[in-house]
């Protein structure tokens, strides 16, 4: 009789339009009879935010079950501290974009630690991006200017009035500095290079001697983690699918909005029984 543990499978998922959606992107493109019930997963400032189908929500009980399921999202954390997931409280979530790595709620110092070093190693200092943001973005398009746990910025513009240019020049000034810019939405991310979901997503593999790792995600922050798992799955909507993203072993889906919620979640649980 062999002695030998059963292998460990991780999850990590991106969370907003790949697992969770606002009423908005749940792109319910039926007859209001036919729409499916919904749990709300998500309250701020006293309203409603994010859901799940509860289809999904049942699926994502049975895959939390089945995985060491590890939520991974450019959210802060306290972005990510209001959302309530279906089923057992994950033990692991990766927040800010791989900056963080919680245990139990609580961000690992030393994960920490490691990638404020090789920020400070090998990327210009926040400030200096930020300063080149404040005065090369246009009050005409620019809405915000925000900071996200001390480690990257993003703008939130008007999209019909932001210049196509400006975001390619802006890539081209950040890339020598060690920076890495994706437009997604509203919204322009400024990222040091080595702040990656797939670091963080390796180093909970480490800790949990997870031998298989299976990812889902929509956006140009999540081309990393789906490139470093063994297993993969996008929606057919997001910054992935309008660019044509695609990789051998990454599953491109046809399902989009909350449909693509529950299909990604119904092939996670499928590949963890394998």
């Amino acid at each position: 009789m062999s002695t030998h543990s059963p292998a460990t499978t991780l999850v990590a998922s991106d969370l907003d339009r790949t697992l969770i959606y606002s009423a908005a992107s749940l792109d319910l493109s039926m007859p209001d009879a036919e729409a499916p019930r919904l749990l709300c997963v998500e309250v701020y400032g006293h309203k409603p935010l994010s859901y799940m189908t509860e289809t999904a929500a049942a699926l994502l009980t049975e895959v939390a079950g089945a995985t060491v399921f590890v939520p991974t999202t450019t959210r802060t954390r306290e972005q990510y501290g209001r959302i309530h997931l279906p089923g057992p409280a994950p033990r692991y979530a990766i927040c800010a974009n791989g900056g963080h790595i919680l245990v139990d709620g609580v961000s690992d110092r030393d994960w920490q630690q490691q990638v404020e070093s090789r920020i400070a190693a090998e990327c210009a200092p926040l400030t200096e991006v930020r300063a080149h943001l404040a005065t090369t973005a246009d009050p005409a398009w620019l809405l915000k200017e925000r900071v996200a746990e001390d480690l990257f910025a993003y703008l939130v513009v008007e999209r019909s009035l932001l210049p196509e240019e400006w975001v390619k020049e802006l890539a081209a000034w950040a890339r020598p500095r060690g920076w890495t810019v994706s437009l997604q939405g509203r919204k322009i991310y400024a990222v040091p290079a080595p702040l990656t979901k797939s670091a963080a997503m390796h180093e909970v593999a480490r800790r949990t001697g997870a031998t298989r790792t299976l990812a889902a995600g929509d956006s140009l922050l999540d081309a990393d983690l789906l490139l470093a798992a063994d297993l993969g799955w996008r929606p057919g909507h997001g910054e992935l699918a309008d660019e044509g993203w695609r990789a051998p072993h990454v599953v491109a889906l046809e399902e989009r909005g909350g449909a693509a919620g529950e299909e990604i979640l119904r092939r996670l649980l499928a590949a963890a029984a394998v």
